[in-house]
C-alpha cells in the first residue's frame, strides 16, 4: 500500500537540511540501510557513502578527507547539513568538523556509540586507525584538546551502557553538548532499534 503524505509534511520535508551518515570500522554504507529508510520515511534527505579501507589500515585523518571530498561533491557549497557519525565514524566526523572546515557547514552533529575517550578493544590491534582509538592515544589527546569548538554547532552524543565494543561504554561521553543514554542491547542496534531511530529523528527535528 502506498503511503500518503500531507501537503504540510511535504513542505516541511522541503525545508529540512540534508543528512550525511558516516560509518565506522569494518562497515560500509549498507550498515545504515535501516536508519536511512527510517529517516527518509519521515521526510529527511539522506546521503551515505563507503570509505576505504574500512579495516583500520588507514589513519582516521585519511578517512576524514574522504568525508570532506564526498560532502563537496554531494552538497552545494552554500548548503548547511546535519552530520551523523556512528562508532569510529564519529571520530572521523569530528576530525572533518574540527580540522577540515566542517564546523562552518554543519547545523547538527550527532555521534552514536563513538569512542571519544577510546576503547580498550583497540589495545589488541596494530592497525594504525585502530591504534588511534586506544585510550590516551596521541590522536584522541590532540582531538579532545580543542573539543570546545564543537560548541559552534548543535552537538549530541547518543550511547548505550550495554555497548561491548566501546569499553568502557561511558567512553562515548565527552561532557559537551547534549548526551542521551539509550537502553539498547548492543552497539550496532543503536542505529537499528526503534528507540535509537526515534531518538535520532528527534534530535534532527529539535
Amino acid at each position: 500500500m502506498r503511503s500518503t503524505v500531507s501537503a504540510s509534511a511535504q513542505a516541511e520535508s522541503r525545508n529540512r537540511l540534508p543528512v550525511v551518515l558516516v560509518h565506522g570500522i569494518w562497515n560500509t554504507a549498507a550498515i545504515f540501510n535501516p536508519l536511512k529508510r527510517y529517516l527518509e520515511s519521515v521526510g529527511w534527505t539522506v546521503y551515505t557513502f563507503s570509505m576505504t579501507p574500512n579495516n583500520g589500515d588507514a589513519p582516521i585523518e585519511l578517512l576524514a578527507e574522504q568525508v570532506s571530498t564526498f560532502v563537496q561533491g554531494a552538497i552545494a557549497p552554500q548548503q548547511s547539513f546535519h552530520l551523523i557519525g556512528f562508532s569510529m565514524g564519529g571520530l572521523i566526523s569530528r576530525y572533518y568538523v574540527q580540522r577540515l572546515g566542517g564546523l562552518g557547514r554543519i547545523k547538527t552533529f550527532i555521534t552514536i556509540s563513538t569512542p571519544h575517550r577510546g576503547t580498550l578493544l583497540a589495545l589488541s590491534s596494530r592497525r594504525p586507525g585502530i591504534r588511534q582509538m586506544r585510550p590516551g592515544s596521541r590522536f584522541l589527546t590532540e582531538l579532545n584538546r580543542d573539543i570546545d569548538c564543537l560548541r559552534g554547532c548543535s552537538f549530541y552524543t547518543l550511547w548505550t551502557p550495554f555497548d561491548l565494543l566501546i569499553l568502557p561504554p561511558w567512553s562515548s561521553i565527552v561532557g559537551l553538548g547534549k548526551t542521551q543514554r539509550l537502553c539498547i542491547a548492543s552497539h550496532n542496534q543503536m542505529i537499528r532499534d526503534t528507540k535509537g531511530l526515534a531518538a535520532i529523528d528527534s534530535v534532527l527535528s529539535a
